[in-house]
């Protein structure tokens, strides 16, 4: 499969560690130039850089809070200073916090939505003129499944998502004759370093009685589908929820 990565520019949101971090290393393995973004984890996104030009590939770190606008065009500025435009946008930085919607405060609500609904748009909103001006683009959403089918305890960040589905699907409409593609992967459970291993060792059993595949995600699942939605090889596949979870949702 020809990706045609090369020397593409690649902002990763989040990307420094867990899917993001393979998304990035994913990507940069494919010759293209990776933008790894981070909030707080500077240390995990300098690794993440470190292992890409270690394995002969090209990438630099920017902080910013996504949820914050003047912070992502800021970003999105030093990226076009650095490389030129911006190619390949991989939305998957996110929030989630497990609980009782009667539990929940109007600042947990903010907190979700800022940056998993509002943290799209505002790069969404960043990159689409340097898309449009180049006329090519991919713009790839990253949700959850309790998005598309809802999950006790998870209403807030469900609903965020959910909005970030529609958004994509909606730009997609609007940027298709710009030859931008905009795509959403829908993720199953995906063990990371922000799991709770107690938790997941006691209903290790019970839950992956819910996959056909008898397991929990890895984020080396993840990033061979967002590479080629990156790549020309998806150049006809837009507007589209794909599911990557082991067969946990089939709709």
């Amino acid at each position: 499969m020809q990706t045609n990565l090369n020397d593409k520019v690649a902002l990763v949101t989040g990307g420094g560690r867990d899917v993001g971090g393979d998304i990035a290393r994913s990507l940069a393995a494919e010759g293209a130039i990776v933008a790894v973004n981070y909030s707080r984890s500077q240390a995990e996104a300098e690794a993440v850089v470190a292992a890409i030009a270690a394995a002969g590939g090209k990438a630099r770190a920017y902080r910013a809070d996504i949820s914050e606008n003047d912070q992502v065009r800021a970003m999105v500025a030093a990226i076009k200073a650095d490389f030129g435009t911006v190619d390949v946008l991989v939305n998957n930085a996110g929030y989630v916090k497990y609980q009782r919607f009667v539990d929940s405060t109007p600042e947990d609500w903010r907190k979700q939505i800022d940056i998993c609904l509002y943290g799209a748009i505002n790069c969404c909103h960043a990159v689409a003129p340097l898309m449009i001006g180049q006329n090519s683009g991919r713009i790839i959403n990253l949700v959850g499944d309790s998005s598309r089918i809802g999950e006790a305890n998870l209403a807030l960040a469900a609903a965020a998502r959910g909005g970030t589905i529609a958004l994509g699907k909606s730009l997609a409409r609007e940027f298709g004759r710009n030859n931008i593609t905009v795509n959403t992967v829908s993720l199953g459970l995906i063990e990371t370093s922000h799991s709770d291993p107690d938790f997941l060792e006691k209903n290790r059993e019970k839950i992956v009685k819910a996959y056909p595949l008898r397991r929990i995600g890895r984020p080396g699942d993840v990033a061979p589908m967002v590479t080629f939605l990156a790549s020309e090889a998806s150049s006809w596949v837009t507007g589209q929820v794909i599911s990557v979870n082991g067969g946990f949702c089939m709709v």
